[in-house]
């Protein structure tokens, strides 16, 4: 089984609690036995893919698999050429180079959910939309990677894996289980 969930903002992507009152995959009413394929920080929303099958973490998530991974970041600031095209290139993160990437500026801006809290807002200084592909999910490495660059990351979401796109009716903390073609889709490299 693979399923779908909109991971909402504040949740953990693991089903008990490191500390009480701490949100959990546990209240999205997900089936039994499914565990997360990969994880997104509790501070980050959008796609999280969930199975029972074995070995799906690996055939999945390793860089040497080539599955890109897109999600969307608005950041402080209005990142030109030269930022998107260090995002692109690598950045060094943690003493380490990140792996060659894409990034471009999302235009017109996405429609997306509203998040609970909603996002700080200056009025002095813009926020821009920009999307990221990675092959590689380092711990919190797009908000690294937009910070080295200049460009801090307010909200972050995952918006595909594979050739596959969160679906537009899924609201956060909403699953479903994947079709067959949507499968196909996420293992599309």
């Amino acid at each position: 089984m693979l399923v779908v969930l909109h991971k909402p903002y504040d949740v953990l992507s693991q089903f008990t609690p490191d500390h009480p009152g701490q949100r959990t995959l546990a209240e999205c009413g997900l089936p039994a036995g499914v565990y997360p394929v990969g994880r997104l920080d509790a501070d980050s929303e959008g796609l999280l893919l969930l199975t029972d099958e074995p070995g799906l973490n690996h055939r999945l998530l390793h860089p040497t698999r080539g599955h890109w991974r897109r999600y969307w970041a608005q950041v402080e600031g209005e990142p030109g050429a030269a930022a998107l095209a260090a995002l692109a290139a690598g950045v060094m993160v943690q003493g380490r180079r990140t792996l060659p990437a894409r990034a471009w500026r999302v235009e017109p801006r996405p429609e997306v959910p509203a998040r609970v809290p909603p996002i700080r807002v200056r009025r002095e200084i813009p926020d821009t939309w920009i999307a990221i592909e990675l092959r590689e999910g380092r711990n919190r490495q797009v908000r690294r990677m937009t910070a080295a660059v200049g460009h801090p990351t307010l909200r972050l979401l995952r918006v595909r894996i594979g050739e596959f796109d969160l679906p537009a009716e899924l609201t956060p903390g909403s699953w479903r289980e994947l079709t067959a073609g949507e499968r196909a889709a996420v293992f599309a490299a």
